[in-house]
């Protein structure tokens, strides 16, 4: 399945990271599965990918709302962030994505922009052996308002110094998808696992 982009001419590729540019969010759900039941915190799957794009901390002070809990969020965060690394050596990219990250590289500039950790978009990058082809990562640390408000793409935007109007954005989320708009930006949406393998969604602008 190739992702059909917009009518450009683009002048910085901006890309989601988990179900963007790596294969990760399976490997996420189980890694959220093993720190949330260590405190019997139900965390349904189709509520997982309903919240593709949130930042770790949000999901778990939201977790502590909805089910009156106490989670010490960075220590859950952290303990998420351990259990998805330690699965890192089965990490796969996005080929259809990864097909445009080596056709552009060097004639433009990337950024990563995620709602997961440094440590834990650094690794994925780091187990494909890309990260040094993207000039700046955006990641939940370096932002207060998550998607669907578009604060990261913004700021991914002013670190690269490209105005966001000539930005494409790469996302695999409803939520991304939003931040992307807020900010002014085209936005290709990149199906998911299933879509891509059975072919029944072909991939389109947002």
């Amino acid at each position: 399945m190739k992702l059909k982009l917009p009518d450009g001419p683009f002048r910085a590729y901006l890309f989601d990271c988990d179900g963007t540019i790596v294969d990760s969010m399976p490997l996420h759900y189980v890694a959220w599965k093993k720190a949330l039941d260590e405190w019997s915190c139900a965390f349904e799957e189709k509520q997982f990918y309903a919240w593709g794009g949130r930042p770790v901390n949000e999901i778990i002070a939201t977790l502590n709302e909805e089910n009156g809990l106490k989670m010490p969020i960075d220590a859950v965060a952290k303990r998420k962030e351990d259990f998805f690394c330690e699965q890192l050596h089965t990490l796969k990219a996005v080929p259809e994505v990864l097909e445009h990250i080596d056709a552009q590289h060097g004639r433009i500039p990337f950024a990563v922009v995620s709602g997961s950790g440094r440590n834990s978009v650094v690794g994925s990058l780091i187990a494909l052996g890309i990260l040094d082809k993207f000039d700046t990562i955006v990641a939940a640390e370096d932002y207060e308002n998550g998607k669907p408000a578009p604060d990261a793409f913004l700021l991914a935007a002013e670190r690269l110094g490209v105005s966001p109007k000539d930005c494409l954005v790469f996302e695999d989320t409803a939520m991304g998808v939003l931040a992307a708009t807020a900010a002014g930006m085209a936005c290709v949406r990149v199906p998911s696992a299933a879509e891509r393998n059975c072919g029944t969604a072909a991939s389109r602008p947002a």
